[in-house]
């Protein structure tokens, strides 16, 4: 674990010129930067905190609105069994391992790679921003944390396209991944009150920027033993922010492989001074040598000291004879009282219905919910660190079933981190990331909002 940065020691001053321009001399405009240190209200001469390594790893970059674009990347993952070629390098890699074993330093074969890394796919948690958004619209402290988990409970289901399992691409420490999300205002309104009613087929964009609000998100790879990613998203119009970090960890078990999510993270809703720490399911593919494919499974806690309330999430794994998949209950409860105050119960991937301690009820069908598509910048304006572009090569060869020549370029982006490791063991030099520090037990984003309004 490194240790915490000094920002008060270790500054740089931008000139005017430097200030007022962009990536690749694009002209800056008021409000246009993404997650940078400019966003933040500073103006030209003021001091930046930098990275201490003169390496690639420069500090936070400064990333534009304007340049970003509506993702049009298909992530839909062909519907195949293993092909036999492909068995029998899995049944040779079965042969090797233990039950139980950790998989953190096992080379897995390339054709199980999804063609993404997974810093991206924590962004697909904000697949359905409007329902994270509409948390801050609840009157009461109740209706806010039902809103909450309503919106956990969906946030699953667009992380997996098919039923198939796929690996994402282990992160590169360093990586990062930027984007955001545009959310017509109208949109936005307490669930509980305003029952969903948007077709799938909708496009929920807005045509005007001044009658949305934007969601920015940016993840990073802090450290590569252990394996941690973080990842934060903030709407400054709602006050709304979440900060997370996440600990990988895979274990063999026999047919099935495990991996569990440690680590937590909280939602913070600064119109009402409340946090709610929340932590994350394990997920399973099980099938591995026929037609694999994901289920989630564990119990999972959300609670909110201020107001008293929590919940508990339990998802259930398929049972060895007969049963149903992707189970998932819920129960949110206000502790002082002991009152539970809302049960929930369906499928994570399926459909979801909430029971209210009115009687009253509501069903969610998470495969209608319209997913607002993320904008990032194309890959030529993007730095060598962020996902897209670091992995692109693997990407390409993946689409285009070159197994041989994918598993080259993997090689060295691996080769080049393990070079890049030693020299720093070498050096003595910690490494040090762009945009999250260590703090107690975690690591939170170096400027959150909740420090800044």
């Amino acid at each position: 674990m490194t240790s915490p940065i000094s920002f008060s020691s270790v500054c740089y001053k931008l000139s005017d010129k430097e200030q007022l321009q962009g990536k690749g001399g694009a002209d800056h405009k008021e409000g246009s930067l993404v997650l940078s240190w400019s966003e933040r209200g500073c103006r030209a001469g003021s001091t930046f905190p930098c990275s201490l390594l003169p390496d690639s790893n420069s500090g936070p970059e400064l990333v534009l609105s304007e340049e970003e674009q509506s993702d049009t990347e298909d992530k839909e993952e062909a519907e195949l069994g293993a092909m036999d070629d492909q068995r029998s390098v899995i049944l040779h890699l079965i042969s090797q391992l233990k039950l139980g074993m950790d998989l953190t330093k096992v080379v897995l074969p390339t054709f199980i790679l999804e063609k993404r890394s997974l810093l991206e796919m924590y962004a697909d948690f904000m697949a359905h921003p409007d329902l994270l958004l509409a948390i801050s619209a609840g009157v009461t402290p109740e209706e806010r944390v039902i809103s909450f988990v309503e919106y956990y409970l969906t946030a699953f289901h667009e992380g997996r396209k098919g039923t198939l399992a796929k690996k994402p691409y282990n992160p590169i420490i360093g990586e990062t991944f930027h984007c955001s999300w545009e959310v017509p205002k109208d949109r936005v309104k307490s669930k509980r009150t305003s029952p969903h009613s948007i077709s799938c087929h909708e496009l929920p964009m807005a045509d005007d920027p001044c009658k949305s609000y934007k969601l920015r998100f940016v993840a990073e790879q802090v450290s590569h033993h252990p394996p941690i990613s973080c990842f934060y998203c903030e709407c400054k119009e709602k006050r709304l922010c979440v900060n997370t970090h996440v600990w990988t960890k895979s274990k063999f078990m026999g047919m099935s492989v495990g991996v569990s999510m440690i680590g937590e993270g909280v939602l913070r809703l600064l119109d009402h001074g409340e946090e709610y720490v929340f932590t994350l399911p394990s997920a399973y593919a099980r099938s591995i040598l026929t037609v694999p494919w994901v289920e989630l499974g564990g119990k999972v806690n959300i609670s909110c000291a201020k107001t008293g309330y929590s919940a508990t999430v339990t998802f259930h794994t398929k049972p060895f004879y007969g049963g149903k998949v992707h189970r998932v209950t819920a129960e949110v409860k206000h502790n002082p009282t002991n009152t539970i105050v809302c049960k929930a119960h369906g499928e994570w991937n399926g459909t979801l219905e909430f029971t209210y301690s009115n009687g009253e009820t509501k069903v969610i069908d998470t495969t209608a919910l319209p997913v607002y598509p993320k904008k990032l910048r194309p890959l030529e304006k993007q730095g060598p660190m962020e996902s897209r572009n670091l992995w692109q090569e693997v990407t390409h060869y993946l689409r285009l079933g070159d197994i041989d020549a994918a598993t080259e370029q993997k090689r060295r982006l691996e080769e080049k981190q393990r070079m890049e490791e030693r020299k720093r063991e070498t050096l003595r030099t910690p490494w040090r990331p762009k945009y999250f520090i260590p703090e107690g037990d975690g690591w939170v984003y170096f400027n959150p909002l909740w420090k800044t309004h």
